[in-house]
């Protein structure tokens, strides 16, 4: 895992992600309890979650054939500027008392625009810096930077600052890790490239780009199947866990801000253990079964919230789902860059964001009018089982078990 290091492009960007990470960690646990703050009511989340999904998924596709066409690194940093600008302006609204639900709605918009140019402008730029060989341990890196510090490091600080004082700190030290890992995006010397992506397609249309990434996802049945799973999945598990857990927190426990911030902490820990322990071996041989099994199967644990008052054991259950999907994560970050074409790979990872995450915005908006009319019970529940059997109907109707033995990757 320390063969990237030694590139320093590598170093300095992974560094900037680390800190943008964090602050995104932080700024979950801060939206949240700032909205609790001005309203405590889970209707109100939803609106703004569903404005971060929306501007997340409305423009990922562009986002994939910005990064094929355009230079990742300037797409990098223009996100990075424009994070700092909308959580400073955020911070100093709510410094100030003149905060609204709408400012974070239009807020949370913006911020899920930015991402939808990071996510493929990351993937991209990544094959472009170092070697086949060392991408595995690259993503590796990741699966452990990112669960730590956007799921354990960040939330746990974000609980514990805004426990002691009021989720506007909180966005002030989130603005200013945005604006630290803006000046390490700088310091980058992007003269890694023969050959600029712009100078390439400089002749091919926007609409031609998008049809080839679509044609490439139908044609590729392990692709097709596991971005289908990945939007159910995403329907029935995200809206609970972003927009119902705060409040069950907040309900459950005496310091609900502290203890939503560790329950999310245990999930990031789950996750770079997850993360760590495949990026620390070879591909498995049964990478795409194991890869949706893990998936599924670790989305059990999710019944607990519906029915626990107990933190030790909401703990254990977001360390038990974090692990597995931590795993995942980098079997699959690991598979696109492996079998997805360099020069396809911004299209096919926007595919993969726009796809997956189709119908978060939908589980964002509904899962908070749903809890007034469905018990907790019932929603976690389902989100618990379905993943199962979403899981094995993917893995038979893509014949995986086949694909993964035509196609070793070890």
């Amino acid at each position: 895992m320390l063969a990237p290091f030694g590139n320093r492009d590598y170093r300095l960007l992974i560094a900037a992600v680390t800190l943008s990470i964090f602050a995104e960690g932080m700024w979950a646990v801060v939206m949240a309890l700032q909205v609790i703050e001005l309203s405590n009511d889970p209707a109100a989340l939803s609106l703004v979650a569903t404005c971060l999904g929306v501007g997340l998924v409305a423009f990922i596709l562009v986002g994939g054939i910005a990064a094929d066409r355009f230079d990742q690194h300037r797409i990098i940093v223009t996100v990075e500027t424009v994070n700092v600008t909308v959580v400073a302006v955020i911070a100093a609204l709510g410094l100030t008392h003149t905060l609204r639900i709408w400012h974070l709605a239009i807020a949370a918009g913006a911020l899920g625009i930015a991402a939808a140019f990071f996510f493929p402008a990351y993937s991209a730029i990544l094959p472009r810096i170092l070697p086949p060989e060392q991408l595995l341990a690259a993503n590796g890196v990741e699966g452990v930077v990112r669960p730590m510090f956007q799921r354990a490091v960040g939330p746990a600080a974000a609980g514990m600052v805004v426990g002691a004082t009021f989720p506007s700190i909180g966005a002030t030290a989130v603005a200013a890790l945005f604006a630290a890992g803006l000046v390490l995006l700088l310091a980058i010397r992007p003269d890694y490239r023969t050959e600029t992506v712009e100078s390439q397609q400089h002749q091919r249309r926007v609409l031609h780009d998008l049809r080839d990434g679509f044609v490439f996802m139908l044609r590729t049945p392990w692709l097709l199947w596991t971005l289908l799973f990945a939007s159910v999945f995403v329907l029935v598990i995200l809206g609970p866990i972003e927009v119902l857990l705060p409040f069950i927190a907040n309900d459950r426990f005496e310091d609900g801000a502290r203890m939503y911030g560790f329950i999310l902490a245990f999930f990031g820990i789950g996750s770079a253990v997850g993360a760590l322990a495949v990026s620390s071996w070879r591909m498995p041989r049964r990478y795409l079964t194991v890869m949706l099994l893990m998936w599924g199967a670790g989305s059990i644990p999710l019944v607990v919230f519906g029915f626990s008052h107990s933190f030790a054991l909401m703990a254990l259950a977001t360390l038990a789902i974090g692990c597995t999907d931590g795993a995942a994560m980098v079997i699959w970050g690991t598979l696109l860059q492996r079998r997805v074409p360099t020069e396809m790979l911004g299209r096919v990872s926007s595919l993969d964001f726009f796809v997956s995450l189709a119908f978060m915005p939908v589980s964002f908006a509904i899962v908070g009018p749903l809890s007034k009319v469905v018990s907790l019970q019932a929603i976690f529940f389902v989100a618990g089982i379905t993943p199962v059997v979403l899981a094995v109907i993917a893995i038979l109707a893509a014949r995986m078990h086949r694909d993964e033995i035509a196609h070793p990757l070890s």
